[in-house]
Formats: structure tokens, sequence, C-alpha cells
């Protein structure tokens, strides 16, 4: 299983990732994600969510290896609509999510990252959208909610990352801790939502979302156009080949 997740007795939801070597998402991993948040408001059990993962890092991104071998544009078409399901699922899940980041947080993990609530992560962390890379655009939507927005198109353009240390002073990595405390500080964090009313959270959590200035969902599917246009100019296909045979596009 890529995805195991397991709600424990004080309402906790744990999610997390395992798909080694990098945990980069497929497309039914990613299905599957927004399955597991969608499910929450029909779940009052759930007070409050974690998502994290175990091994090399959070998340490499989309698994490029299988939207290369499904045949003509199935393979991104898939992966967009699953990526949008997945993001959104997160941000409008009906409890709090906590996304603790025990690595790099690269593509998809910046768009399950931003859509977030609360962000904590482990020392050394490195956030990342190498979409110009991969022919591709999405998730500078949820970027800008995690570093300000100069900063964010200048990651954008140039793929580089920035530390967790460095969101933090941005306020919008709450905290960094060492990797053998990440998600036990993520659990403290829980427990402190648990302890509020648990009707009065699921306000909380959708008046929040209610004033944000940006609609993520409308943002998000505008870059989403840019991909679709640079897959069928080829440019998709030519980058995604040449991460296939660990080569750079200039």
């Amino acid at each position: 299983m890529s995805i195991n997740y397991d709600i424990d007795s004080n309402g906790v939801l744990e999610v997390v990732m395992d798909n080694p070597p990098v945990n980069a998402l497929g497309i039914a991993d990613t299905d599957q994600l927004a399955t597991i948040f969608e499910s929450v408001a029909k779940n009052l059990d759930v007070k409050v969510a974690i998502l994290t993962a175990v091994g090399k890092g959070f998340c490499a991104g989309v698994d490029i290896k299988e939207i290369e071998n499904l045949p003509s544009n199935e393979g991104i078409l898939r992966i967009n609509k699953s990526c949008f399901d997945a993001f959104a699922s997160v941000y409008e899940c009906a409890v709090p999510v906590i996304v603790a980041v025990n690595d790099f947080c690269l593509g998809s993990g910046v768009g399950l990252a931003g859509a977030a609530d609360i962000v904590i992560a482990a020392e050394g962390a490195q956030f990342g959208l190498p979409e110009v890379d991969n022919g591709a655009l999405g998730a500078l939507t949820h970027l800008t909610r995690l570093v300000p927005q100069q900063r964010a198109r200048q990651m954008l353009y140039t793929c580089e990352t920035a530390g967790a240390e460095e969101l933090k002073g941005y306020g919008s990595v709450y905290e960094v801790v060492s990797p053998e405390r990440l998600l036990t500080f993520a659990r403290e964090i829980a427990m402190k939502i648990v302890s509020k009313p648990s009707k009065t959270i699921r306000a909380a959590k959708e008046s929040a979302n209610g004033i944000e200035l940006v609609n993520i969902r409308n943002s998000y599917r505008f870059e989403q156009g840019f991909t679709y246009e640079l897959n069928l100019a080829g440019e998709g296909e030519k980058a995604r080949q040449a991460f296939i045979d660990g080569k750079r596009i200039t």
C-alpha cells in the first residue's frame, strides 16, 4: 500500500504516504488521498488530520514514468485531475489538516502542503516546484501560500528550492524540528485541536476557507490549462522522456 491511514481513539486521522524510493505519487495514490480526506465530511468521529510520509522524503511529485507509459494524453489528463482533487480535498477537508514534512517536498508535495492548515517540517527539509524542468506548470497557487509572491515566481522560473527554516521566517511553516520529533510534534498540535469543541472547529475551518482571498480551485485549474497546452505542444513529453533518460532539457 502506498497510502496508509488510521483514526485513533482521540479522533486523529493519520495519513501516511509510503511509496519508495522517493514517495512519487501515482494516479491511484493521489485519487486515494482525495477519497480519504473527502470522507471526513461525513465522519464526525474525526476531529483533526495529520498527513505525513515515511522513507526518503515527503513527496518528490507525481510519478513521471507512469504518465509517460500511458497512451497519448491519458497520463497527463488523469494525473492533473487526481492532483486537482487531492489538493482540494486537503484544503476543503472538514477538519484542520496538519502536514508534517520529513524531507524534500516537491511538485505535488507542495500542492499538498500548501493546501494544508498547519505545516511543520524537519530540519533541512526543502520545498520546491521543478515543474518548468518537467515541461509542466501547477501548484504555484499552493506555493504562494508558503512563500511570498516574488519568491514563489523566482522558485518557479529557476526550479530552486527554499528551506524549511526560510519558510518558518515567513510564518507558513509553524515549527522546524528534528526528524525524530516530527510526528510527535504533529500529534501534540493535533491534541490541542482535539481538546476544542469539534463542531466549532469544523465551523472555524469552513469559515477560514470562506474568507480566503484566492479561490485555490480556480487558480490551480488555470495553471493546469497551461500544462495541457505544453503537453499538446510536445514540451511535456520531451521533458518527461529526458527525466526517464536521466538527461536535462535546456
